[in-house]
């Protein structure tokens, strides 16, 4: 075993448990939800209810935005091949196939999770969404591109803005009444879960690459 592999090993370990585990956990969630019919958690109604009282012009713009860059043709085709033509052009071609599976797995898995349960959204909606309240795509795919950038690149200051984006996007969601509360936390959970997931496939390639990219820099 080289060096990288044995490097690696550690993290490859971590990334399939902590993924595994919050899959298994959105899933259950899901699973609590449709056994309680269509009744929502007493914190989805009292929440739904203070964001009704937190009505802006800027937040609802915001969230609007949000909305628009968080999921349709934008997110499913500009980010994920914008980030890998980046990730490309940084001579991080392992890193960008990583990304652009980790976005295809995430977004498979909400489709599976959403047909599964079928929750209906919130009456007060104000925006067009496809079928399934239960989990939030938008903040799936937010969660995913969180936890892939945090992977690929392992700074601090990474982590911290990709859990800022995440807790936006939940927040702009169940501002526009798209989403119950938890079904915000449901898709943090599955796009964080299927990321990390994917990781552990990637992991070594990923290493070796970054190795290579960080001793370049230095030249």
């Amino acid at each position: 075993m080289t060096t990288t592999e044995r490097r690696v090993a550690v993290p490859v370990i971590a990334y399939l448990i902590a993924g595994s585990g919050l899959v298994v956990l959105s899933c259950l969630l899901g699973w609590w939800i449709f056994s309680r019919g269509e009744e929502p958690f007493a914190v989805d109604t009292a929440w739904n209810a203070l964001v009704a009282q937190l009505w802006t012009p800027v937040l609802t713009g915001f969230s609007h935005v949000m909305d628009f860059v968080g999921g349709g043709w934008f997110s499913v085709l500009v980010v994920p091949i914008g980030g890998a033509i980046a990730l490309v052009v940084l001579r991080r071609p392992w890193a960008a196939a990583y990304f652009l599976a980790a976005e295809a797995v995430s977004a498979a898995g909400v489709q599976v999770l959403k047909h599964t349960f079928g929750r209906v959204r919130p009456e007060d909606i104000l925006v067009l969404s496809d079928y399934g309240s239960y989990p939030s795509g938008h903040v799936a795919n937010a969660a995913t591109i969180a936890v892939a950038a945090t992977v690929i690149f392992p700074r601090l200051w990474v982590g911290i803005v990709g859990a800022v984006w995440v807790l936006l996007m939940a927040f702009s969601r169940t501002y526009l009444h798209a989403h119950w509360l938890s079904d915000t936390l449901g898709g943090a959970m599955i796009g964080a879960g299927t990321a990390l997931l994917v990781a552990g496939a990637f992991a070594l390639p990923m290493a070796r690459e970054g190795t290579d990219f960080r001793r370049n820099a230095r030249d």
